[in-house]
Order: C-alpha cells, then structure tokens, then sequence
C-alpha cells in the first residue's frame, strides 16, 4: 500500500478542519493509499523528517513547514510557493496582473511599519478617485471573508487604513453587478472538478457560506473555466478553490484560495474533489 502523509494545522479544531481531513483520508482508502495525518507540530525535532514519503498533501498554510518539507526533497500539493501566493491576496493579485488575467481594477496599499501606521493618508484621494466609492478593502491574510469589507466614504476607508496600520491590504473596485454572489470552481490537476454558485440573501455583498451565502450547483461556460484554470497557473497551485465574479463585462478573479475547504461544494454538487487530490498523491508516488 502506497503511503503518503497528510499535513495539517495543530491548533485548528474546528469541526469543518476535522471533517475535512476525515474526507481526505477516506478518499485515500478507497483509492488504496495509506494517509497518516501528521501536524505542523509535530516537525519540532530535525529526526521528524527522516524516512519521510517522497509526497504530501500539504493542507495547511505553515509556509516555512512546507519549504522545509520541499529542502529534503519531497513533493508537495500544493507546493510552498503556491501556498505563499495564495495566502497573501496581494501576492494573488500580482501573480494574476502579471498573467493578464482579468481581475477587479486593484491598487496595493503604500507599505508602512508597525507602530507607525498611517496619519491623514493624502493616498486615500487618489484611491477614492480611481476606484470610486463604494469600494473593496481586502486584508492580504484572511479566510472566510472575514477580512473583507466595504467601505462607503472617505472617512469609512480613513478609519479602516488607520486601524489595520502596518497590515498588508489592497483596494479593489466594488463589482455592484456581483455583489452578494460568485462562482467556485474547484479545480485539481487542471480540471475543474465541480462548481457552485453562492449568493448571500443576507445584505452581505461577500457570497461566503460562512456569512449566511447558500450554494446551488453551476455548470461553468468555457470562458469561465479556462479563467480558472488560468489562475491556478498563474499561482502554480496543484488544485485550488477559484473564485470568480460574474461582471457585465465578463468573468473576473476575484481570489485564489489553495486550502479551499470543500463540505458545502460536495453537499450541494455530491461531487469529491477529495479523490481527484489523492489521486495526485498517487501518481506522485
């Protein structure tokens, strides 16, 4: 029996974390693969690499863990690199700018330090006058769209810039068309595996589940299926949760996600990206 590990967080002990990973092992299972479930804790001691599985489905976000794993030689899924981009949506937004996909128009924030932050930011102006209001703040680290807002004056934006200080954060155009709504593609190994539609009746303009979004199951065009395939290139991940806005003008990427969990995809599409990800492993072994 094939035997690889399964990489994740420690100290995440949430529900949704614990069935995931109890999917992922059951997808394992059924495909003749043993997946012994490691933390990023346990890798204090230089020996807990050794004897170590030529690959790993690494579903955690401990970048340096990862690159470390990647210096003894071992295959990850999704790579460090990947996992870098993806979790810092300003490095998303770049690695999509320098693709040319289409995206929200997006200006990054001017760096500033902790305990400095910003005072007065004359910036704010030219950001207003070239996205106009209401426009998206997006924290670069941040899961479930809890770091997301919408901001609606100037003073709203000076606030927010002056609260989040030295944190890493990007202004977008707010898609009205799209707002409370998007598409997830999950896509593995190039394929888009299964899809859904999200739309928040909650006056949420974020369509995540977590904010009270309901899924429905999507059949994406061409368009938007080679949009999705296209920033999982771009990001180099091996599988991904693609998520994209539909706009007046076409499909555009709104995120990047390579941990993206998948029990609300599966519930709504009784699709299992689970086994087209294991199935990765195996022919990495």
């Amino acid at each position: 029996m094939k035997e690889a590990w399964l990489v994740v967080n420690a100290f995440l002990q949430g529900g949704s974390f614990f069935k995931m990973e109890q999917v992922l092992l059951e997808a394992a299972r059924d495909q003749g693969m043993h997946l012994i479930t490691k933390t990023n804790a346990d890798f204090i001691r230089e020996s807990s690499l050794l004897d170590a599985p030529p690959a790993a489905l690494f579903f955690d976000k401990d970048i340096k863990l990862a690159a470390r794993m990647e210096q003894t030689g071992m295959r990850l899924f999704n790579s460090a690199d990947a996992i870098a981009v993806c979790d810092d949506k300003t490095l998303t937004a770049l690695a999509i700018d320098k693709a040319g996909l289409p995206q929200p128009k997006t200006i990054l924030c001017p760096m500033t330090y902790p305990g400095i932050g910003y005072e007065g930011p004359p910036f704010l102006h030219q950001v207003i006058d070239e996205l106009g209001l209401p426009l998206v703040v997006k924290e670069g680290k941040g899961s479930f769209g809890q770091q997301v807002y919408l901001v609606n004056s100037l003073e709203e934006l000076d606030r927010l810039v002056r609260r989040l200080g030295a944190t890493e954060i990007l202004f977008q155009r707010f898609i009205q068309e799209a707002a409370g709504t998007d598409l997830r593609l999950y896509v593995v190994g190039g394929d888009v595996v299964a899809s859904i539609r999200r739309v928040n009746t909650q006056n949420d303009f974020r369509a995540n589940l977590e904010n009270g979004a309901t899924a429905h199951p999507y059949s994406p065009n061409p368009e938007e299926a080679r949009l999705a395939l296209a920033a999982c290139d771009a990001c180099q991940t091996d599988f991904a949760g693609v998520d994209l806005l539909q706009s007046r003008d076409g499909p555009l990427v709104c995120e990047v996600n390579s941990n993206a969990h998948f029990l609300g995809l599966m519930a709504v599409t009784g699709r299992n990206p689970a086994r087209h990800i294991v199935n990765l492993l195996k022919e990495a072994l």
